[in-house]
């Protein structure tokens, strides 16, 4: 963040104290960090509502019953459906009836929320989340002036992915 610009903001007391008690509560070291984490936040949002075939990625955690029948079998085969949007797993035993998994996604919004729909419908699934963001370089404007990518190991295609 070489180019930083200073603008001013009209803001009622009430609401900046309000926003200067989160901030701090939330770990920010100033006011700046805080309002461009919050203004990432709308342009991502703003982006996968405009266009939902947006690539993107994501993580859906999932907390369910360790002991239910057969649910394990059906996860594992909508995951394998999906393989080309799933990154990796993560399976933790939480205690002895449950259990998390984190997925890390890598599609579009549109594929990745109807996989995770299909996730957390599943009988036995207690709760979960799926978090939707857009990798880094596409979330300010200057994404379409950025210099020329260098292609690095993790952007191979899918199909050439080791491990797939």
């Amino acid at each position: 963040m070489s180019d930083l610009i200073r603008f001013g903001v009209s803001i009622e007391n009430d609401l900046l104290e309000s926003f200067d008690k989160m901030t701090a509560g939330r770990g920010y070291a100033t006011r700046s960090e805080a309002l461009r984490d919050l203004m990432r936040d709308a342009l991502v949002q703003s982006r996968l509502e405009a266009k939902p075939d947006t690539e993107v990625l994501g993580s859906l955690t999932l907390i369910y019953d360790h002991h239910s029948s057969d649910l394990a079998e059906q996860m594992a085969e909508r995951q394998h459906n999906h393989h080309d949007l799933v990154i990796s797993v993560l399976h933790v035993h939480v205690n002895h009836d449950d259990c998390m998994e984190v997925i890390a996604l890598r599609g579009t919004a549109h594929e990745i929320t109807k996989l995770a729909d299909a996730l957390l419908s599943l009988k036995g699934v207690k709760h979960g989340k799926l978090f939707i963001t857009l990798p880094s370089r596409a979330v300010s404007v200057r994404s379409g002036v950025r210099k020329k990518h260098q292609p690095h190991s993790h952007d191979k295609p899918v199909s050439s992915r080791a491990g797939r």
